[in-house]
């Protein structure tokens, strides 16, 4: 991911397909085992696994992974890649891993793009830990069990909008520059790459273990100068293990770090095999779908895609699935969810790529999830909801319906891979651009349709010629052809599928299969609007409506061309057999509107794909014999109608057999064999007892702080170095890396004091609380800044005080300008008194206990910081708080510095159900209440995220389960720092059902150590 705000240049205008090379196989093309893969265009919709228990490995064979000018091959067949991105740091329950990437197979992905976390996994220099949330040798094995391709992201920057861009707290006390061949970052990142690469190399296709396909070097490096660098990253993952094709993303189409045989002059290669780019065209969002879309094909420079490297496939490494949030906006996750990158926005950027031959496109995010504990880096608060097509609670959105559909497309279709540019295309309409490809080897032509310009949002009529070898016509013969709005359509004509032949279509092509009733075809379009399909028969074949009303079809039969023509509505579902005319198979068109045809789910087996309408996600399908063994979801009872191979007789769901018959549409049904999700009741919280303790004693005159560290250092590699002759107070450099960090400074003065200044540095929304002499002077809120000063006035006389501050530091820079931004300090900087001379002032330091040596392994280095109650494990669930105060919800009072609430709660989610539950502080419509306090959410002792009242938006914070525990106790701790006054406490706090259904994944808990486990490590 990148910098917010950065608007990159149109990528699909720099690939316009005349610029991407001819159809001859002959040009260079690349292999990562032997020699070039060969021609054909054999797709592989990603690897057929069987369903296994989760975290164990299937059995696979070693595969050639090679690539021309147009795709991926595999073993010699056309591979596309439609990936979806997915962080299993931001999903702290590794079994909700497996239901995350079943989605994304189940919506119409065949791969999974991962970054792994360096920062994540390495709490100190020489330590890593790769278990539990971590573990990501059961992330590979689960990405295999899912049928998914992997793209692996291992860094070792990543930016990712995580803390420092992925680099370690320990990483930010280094002198030399980081992603560059300074010697001590060099030696660190050969100990990640060390690390993280033998994981990697353990699950590649290339060498049957698993189903990593691909592997990125470093992340949207901009520094071109860094060649030497980007080798030793290349060569490193050589000597570890990694076999499969190699690549770097351009931030965006700059032609920076593209393979060494790029005939094109200008560009900067590199050590990698492949080219890749991002592309992220409509980062603010608005109301309107149009506003802010550049034009698609303006003629802006040519390096980007195939043109920048002509010998290997379009390739986009993360292309814009929404945009991440920051604190203090209006909320744009909702926006960018449906307006902001929405269906239309995905079919017009994405379909016009697919038009573009990009045929490695990644979706950035699929899944986005949770800057859970401090995980962010600055800017960010702990949503990652992204506004992707999975919401942070891993329920669907509308827009991953069009993403299924598009996925279903490209993996159906592979001939539109190979697509040249063909003859233009001129339609009725100036209003209408048409975009026309040809594969040379099939014959098959894809017309992508848009706007002219691409951002328009009219509402448009038209018509355009198609000419090919079955004849020349004007397109549609008959009713209207539209397109309305923010929009695109992909037309197929001259395809041939199983035993039939398209002559054209004017609907969306979804997904084909043959099926044991012969060839089924999915055609879709817009609610209402006309469509036209054109097929070729030697002679006139029966045509039966079947399903729907027979009025919403005509029919024609040209004998003389040998052609039917079928008009019809995109209305609900209607199902159209065409038997004979010359072929022995039957053909079953269904023909849909978008949302009817989103209820279909295309599966792959071990005898070829199924089509599944009924349940509300289709999992998993697998063949045993004559049965067809289906997984999967449902949210209201109804019926399974499954389109299989000849071979299936029988269905089962979840485990349990199900009665079925054949219909005429060639399907077996299994009438009303779906049942619904239970009713689920979560707890009232406000009828929970709650207890309550102020802590912050740190604030007091008298405090012990004899265990503290001394901040008596006097030189740091941080880029916000104290004034001359002042010691380094910066956390980091004590190893006090994430969350709050406590100073007490001790000194005499010499005369009388009327001002404190502290400079400070706590990223966006961080916070500054002081006390002196153990009285409470106030806080200071950082706004869009990642520093400031903050000035107290105060009466101090002569003699001995103490300052006590607390600095909240909500995350680091990234290192997106390769500049040693993450060197930024956090904590304080430097304080000054306001009159007479300065006095030495001796400083103490404490941040989370323990600093780099973490006591609780298991949640890592991200949980906690450095409270009162974190530190003596108020958090944890165990904890003996009998002897606290009652309280009730909303707070009655508030205090300034820290104070703590905590309650315990049964759940009991029935058995089989999926519930995602979400823990809502204040207004349920995301008001700012300006309440001026923050508080930190723990379940079951994991920091699950932070909510500030007067900032905003975020009031709802997921909890996966896993955290939380469907069928037993829990414990919410919640830690609030106030400024004191009485419209600064704890609002309401409420449970809420973000999405039930019946099935999901089975769900382990979390290793979760509690008070007890404190106890014996402290």
């Amino acid at each position: 991911m990148k910098l917010s705000g950065l608007l990159l240049a149109a990528a699909c205008g720099a690939i316009l397909m005349s610029a991407c090379g001819g159809s001859d196989n002959s040009e260079p093309g690349g292999t990562t085992t032997s020699g070039t893969s060969a021609g054909g265009t054999t797709t592989s919709a990603g690897p057929t696994l069987p369903s296994l228990p989760s975290g164990t490995p299937p059995q696979l064979v070693a595969h050639k992974i090679g690539w021309d000018h147009y795709t991926l091959r595999v073993d010699g067949k056309t591979t596309p890649i439609w990936s979806g991105e997915f962080h299993p740091f931001r999903l702290p329950s590794p079994s909700l891993w497996l239901d995350v990437l079943q989605k994304l197979k189940a919506n119409g992905f065949n791969a999974v793009s991962i970054y792994f976390d360096w920062g994540y996994s390495s709490a100190k220099a020489g330590t890593y830990d790769f278990t539990g949330i971590r573990d990501m040798d059961t992330l590979l094995d689960m990405a295999a069990q899912a049928g998914l391709y992997v793209i692996a992201r291992p860094g070792p920057y990543i930016n990712a909008e995580t803390d420092a861009g992925g680099f370690p707290g320990w990483l930010l006390t280094q002198s030399g520059k980081a992603r560059t061949s300074a010697p001590d970052y060099l030696a660190a990142a050969r100990e990640w790459m060390s690390k993280i690469n033998p994981i990697i190399a353990r699950h590649q296709l290339s060498t049957g273990q698993g189903t990593v396909i691909l592997y990125q070097i470093e992340n949207e490096m901009q520094d071109t100068s860094q060649t030497a660098y980007m080798q030793d990253l290349h060569d490193w993952a050589r000597s570890d293990g990694i076999s499969v094709p190699i690549f770097h993303n351009d931030p965006g189409p700059n032609g920076n770090f593209v393979p060494a045989n790029s005939p094109i002059p200008g560009v900067v290669t590199g050590p990698v095999d492949l080219y890749a780019f991002d592309n992220y065209p409509q980062t603010n969002c608005t109301g309107n779908p149009g506003a802010g879309w550049y034009g698609l094909f303006s003629a802006g420079g040519a390096k980007g895609g195939a043109t920048a490297s002509p010998y290997t496939p379009g390739f986009i490494a993360e292309m814009e699935g929404g945009w991440f949030d920051n604190w203090g906006s209006s909320g744009i996750y909702p926006c960018m969810s449906q307006s902001g990158a929405g269906s239309n926005f995905e079919r017009l950027f994405y379909g016009t790529n697919i038009a573009n031959r990009i045929a490695i496109q990644n979706i950035y995010m699929s899944f986005g999830g949770t800057n859970w504990g401090w995980l962010p880096s600055t800017g960010l608060y702990t949503s990652y909801d992204y506004g992707a097509a999975i919401d942070e609670g891993r329920q669907p959105r509308p827009k991953l319906a069009t993403l299924k559909a598009l996925g279903n497309f490209v993996q159906s279709v592979p001939a539109i891979m190979h697509v040249d540019a063909g003859s233009a295309v001129s339609p009725s309409s100036q209003s209408i651009q048409i975009l026309h490809g040809v594969d040379n080897t099939s014959g098959t032509n894809l017309y992508t349709v848009l706007h002219s310009p691409s951002n328009a949002t009219s509402n448009d009529t038209f018509t355009f010629p198609v000419v090919t070898p079955d004849g020349g016509f004007t397109v549609p013969q008959q009713g209207t052809l539209r397109l309305n709005g923010a929009d695109s359509k992909l037309l197929l004509a001259n395809y041939s599928f199983g035993q039939h032949h398209l002559v054209y279509t004017t609907s969306d092509f979804d997904a084909q299969l043959s099926a044991a009733s012969g060839d089924v075809v999915l055609l879709y379009g817009r609610q209402a609007e006309d469509g036209e399909t054109v097929l070729r028969f030697s002679s006139q074949p029966t045509v039966s409506v079947i399903g729907g009303p027979s009025s919403n079809v005509s029919q024609a039969w040209d004998p003389s061309a040998g052609q039917l023509r079928l008009n019809y509505q995109h209305n609900a579902l209607t199902r159209i057999l065409i038997a004979g005319g010359g072929s022995t198979t039957p053909l079953m068109l269904l023909i849909a509107d978008d949302n009817t045809a989103s209820t279909f789910w295309r599966q792959s087996t071990s005898a070829g794909p199924i089509l599944a309408r009924g349940p509300s996600l289709l999992r998993t399908a697998a063949i045993s014999g004559t049965t067809l063994g289906m997984t999967g979801d449902t949210v209201s009872t109804g019926s399974l109608e499954v389109w299989a191979p000849a071979a299936i007789k029988q269905l089962s769901w979840n485990g349990a057999a199900l009665a079925s018959q054949s219909t005429a549409s060639g399907s077996l049904l299994a009438q009303n064999a779906l049942s619904g999700p239970d009713a689920v009741s979560l707890p009232d919280l406000t009828a929970q007892p709650w207890r309550y303790m102020q802590e912050s004693p740190e604030a007091q005159s008298a405090f012990d702080d004899s265990k503290w560290l001394s901040a008596t250092l006097t030189s740091t590699s941080s880029t916000t170095p104290p004034p001359s002759g002042q010691p380094v107070l910066t956390a980091d450099d004590y190893g006090f890396h994430h969350g709050d960090v406590w100073y007490r400074g001790k000194f005499t003065s010499a005369s009388n004091v009327s001002s404190i200044t502290l400079n400070y540095c706590g990223s966006q929304a961080g916070l500054d609380q002081v006390w002196v002499d153990g009285n409470y002077l106030g806080q200071n809120v950082l706004g869009g800044s990642t520093c400031g000063t903050f000035t107290v006035p105060v009466t101090l006389t002569p003699g001995p005080h103490v300052i006590a501050t607390m600095i909240r530091n909500n995350g680091h820079n990234e290192d997106w300008y390769a500049n040693d931004g993450h060197k930024e300090g956090r904590g304080l900087v430097s304080v000054s008194l306001g009159s007479g001379p300065t006095t030495n002032i001796a400083w103490k330091i404490q941040g989370n206990a323990g600093g780099e040596n973490l006591w609780d392994t298991a949640r890592g280095p991200m949980n906690n910081g450095g409270l009162w109650g974190e530190r003596n494990g108020w958090y944890l669930a165990g904890f003996p708080a009998a002897g606290w105060s009652t309280a009730t919800l909303p707070a009655a009072q508030a205090y300034p510095g820290t104070s703590w609430f905590r309650t315990t709660f049964p759940l009991s989610i029935p058995a089989g159900n999926d519930v995602s539950v979400g823990i809502q502080i204040g207004g349920a419509d995301g008001t700012i209440t300006g309440g001026n306090y923050r508080a930190l959410i723990f379940v079951n002792g994991w920091n699950m995220g932070q909510y500030i009242a007067n900032v905003g938006p975020q009031h709802t914070f997921v909890v996966p389960n896993g955290v939380l525990n469907s069928n037993g106790q829990n414990t919410i701790a919640i830690a609030v720092t106030s400024n004191g006054n009485p419209s600064d406490s704890l609002e309401s706090v409420r449970l809420v059902n973000l999405g039930t259904v019946r099935g999901g994944v089975p769900v382990q808990l979390n290793d979760s150590p509690d008070y007890s486990a404190w106890l014996s490590a402290n």
